[in-house]
């Protein structure tokens, strides 16, 4: 997992870029859940996961506050608080992915 700063750098052109975006907090441990859940789904579609801890930026911080986790792709939600993996699943196949 990559980190970046904001959602703005991960956002453009997220599904043609393949990336997902993971908002977390450190000393989460839904957020650990999430992550540990997320990696393997996104290595088998072939999707990177950019990570952001909103403690680090005010306005995330005041925005998403305690919904973290929070799984995005560009600025649309998948899923918050825990996986749905079956969802997250679904997503990535539809969007034309390399399944192994």
């Amino acid at each position: 997992m990559r980190r970046v700063d904001t959602i703005e750098s991960a956002a453009p052109r997220a599904i043609e870029r393949r990336r997902l975006t993971l908002l977390v907090r450190a000393y989460c441990h839904l957020c650990d859940d999430m992550r540990d859940a997320l990696a393997p789904l996104a290595a088998r579609f072939g999707w990177a996961v950019d990570e952001i801890d909103i403690d680090a930026d005010a306005v995330l911080e005041k925005q998403w506050s305690e919904s973290v986790p929070v799984l995005l792709v560009g600025k649309s939600e998948l899923c918050r608080y825990r996986i749905d993996a079956a969802a997250v699943r679904a997503f990535l196949s539809d969007c034309g992915s390399d399944s192994r």
